[in-house]
């Protein structure tokens, strides 16, 4: 079996999936075989591995950093809050059912068999794995059930660095509480890392000291406070407040419309490095009126926001957008709500079987029980771009009418259909990832620019290049601000 290192936490969002991420990367340039794992995660940010399976966004960013292919085993439980519904439960990379909180509590030995499996067969394939743990391993109602935490560390002997978040407020305490409540499994923390630090290094001494002779537990690393870090968060936590930078004179505007539901928004990533772009994330309905491109997101409860759309007036913004010649563009499914209807006959979302669509595009959508997933290529059929496209398709509508924007190959079951629909300045696909494909970014925005009067650009910007340097900077940062040496002398 190959050794393992954890990263757990004392909450949700204290920087676990980055740090692991940046772990990876530093193990890797040292030349060691190292993989990623997760034993289960909720999130909406999802993404398809090449052979079809679903797993969390954030892993496949982790495999990325330490150099391999995402794979379903690095990421064996994944669950997608879906409303009144409870979760969808993806298993070993696809749809297993949706569960209640209670229906999944009662799955949980079936699922931690998912898990230990998983873990098995990439301890074959690597010397090192790096996990990841989820919330707090302190919650103690559920520490009988849980198995992403400590079940996870004592079943893979796994030394644990335990993650604060400083910049919360709290993190001794957060330490101390932890290690008090965790009885036994305590001993599994070799290490607590401070997250988040903003200031004099030297003002936290004393703290550091008084923890150690508290806990027996050193501080290995205090990492100062990043700003832009330029790699995604785990899950769409922040996007109420979300901008790529401050407005710009003359800068390309586009509009991201805030849902309650969001999922795939990592899809956008690639706009904020663009050098006159502005995203901003938003409800508001002048935002709306005035972007240059305004983007209707994926969702995971589709119709529950395409009723919040309704409901709060922000559809007749969207049309008045289209109107006054906004391109308007909706990727799954806000592409779904762009339609005529979408009906929901068997309830997998939720009780309202069917809703009027926003009309703007000549579609009708139907969810049934079959997700489909595959990473596709796609040949666009109209519109003026000219070039393939790659993305991946993560859907449980099946959309019939003018259909026909792309023609789209699936590498799963090696199938080729029809995507997307055009209507003037309004379309809408299936493909996440799109924006990812430099060239086509590079078309559509110059598109905008052409438009508004702005010199196009001659050169893409190269997402893929920017995103390594990211990574590599990231992880060098990790590794000035981490005791190295002690971690490697808890592995070796």
């Amino acid at each position: 079996m190959s050794r393992a290192l954890m990263v757990q936490g004392t909450c949700s969002g204290a920087g676990k999936s980055l740090l692991v991420a940046g772990l990876l990367r530093i193990f890797r340039d040292a030349g060691v075989k190292v993989a990623p794992f997760k034993a289960q995660n909720m999130a909406l940010n999802s993404y398809i591995t090449e052979d079809g399976c679903e797993i969390g966004r954030a892993h496949a960013l982790q495999a990325e950093a330490a150099g391999v292919k995402p794979s379903a085993d690095m990421n064996p439980i994944l669950l997608k809050a879906v409303g009144e519904k409870g979760c969808q439960v993806i298993v070993n990379g696809r749809v297993h059912s949706n569960m209640t909180a209670k229906q999944y509590y009662a799955f949980k030995n079936e699922a931690w068999q998912a898990v230990t499996a998983a873990y098995e067969r990439l301890s074959r394939q690597y010397e090192l794995i790096i996990i990841e743990g989820a919330g707090s391993p302190a919650e103690i109602n559920l520490m009988d059930d849980e198995i992403v935490n400590m079940k996870v560390a004592r079943y893979t002997r796994s030394p644990v660095l335990l993650v604060g978040d400083i910049d919360r407020g709290g993190v001794f305490a957060s330490f101390y509480g932890t290690v008090g409540l965790l009885n036994g499994d305590a001993e599994h923390i070799k290490g607590f890392v401070i997250n988040k630090f903003r200031g004099d290094k030297d003002i936290l001494l004393p703290g550091l000291h008084m923890i150690k002779e508290k806990t027996g537990i050193p501080v290995i690393g205090v990492i100062p406070y990043v700003r832009g870090i330029g790699l995604s968060e785990e899950d769409g936590l922040n996007l109420e407040t979300f901008s790529a930078r401050k407005p710009q004179h003359n800068a390309i505007r586009i509009v991201i419309v805030r849902l309650n539901y969001i999922s795939n928004f990592t899809d956008f990533d690639p706009f904020f490095y663009e050098p006159d772009v502005e995203v901003v994330y938003s409800v508001n309905k002048s935002d709306i009126e005035n972007a240059d491109l305004l983007i209707i997101p994926g969702s995971k409860n589709t119709i529950k926001d395409l009723l919040f759309i309704r409901e709060s007036g922000i559809e007749e913004s969207i049309k008045r957008a289209a109107k006054k010649g906004v391109v308007v563009a909706g990727i799954c499914g806000g592409y779904q709500m762009l339609g005529k209807t979408i009906k929901d006959p068997l309830a997998i979302e939720g009780d309202i079987k069917e809703a009027k669509g926003i009309g703007l595009l000549d579609i009708e959508t139907e969810i049934k029980n079959t997700k489909v997933t595959s990473q596709v290529e796609a040949e666009p059929l109209c519109g003026g771009f000219k070039g393939l496209v790659r993305g991946y398709e993560i859907h449980m509508g099946v959309t019939k009418g003018e259909v026909g924007l792309f023609r789209l190959h699936r590498f799963s079951g090696n199938q080729t259909v029809a995507d997307g629909s055009l209507n003037g300045n309004v379309w809408g696909t299936y493909i996440h990832g799109i924006f990812d494909n430099d060239e086509f970014r590079l078309w559509l925005l110059n598109s905008l620019r052409e438009k508004k009067g702005l010199p196009v650009q001659n050169r893409p910007v190269e997402y893929s290049e920017i995103k390594e340097q990211k990574i590599e900077r990231w992880a060098a940062f990790v590794r000035d601000n981490l005791d190295m040496e002690f971690i490697r002398r808890l592995l070796w």
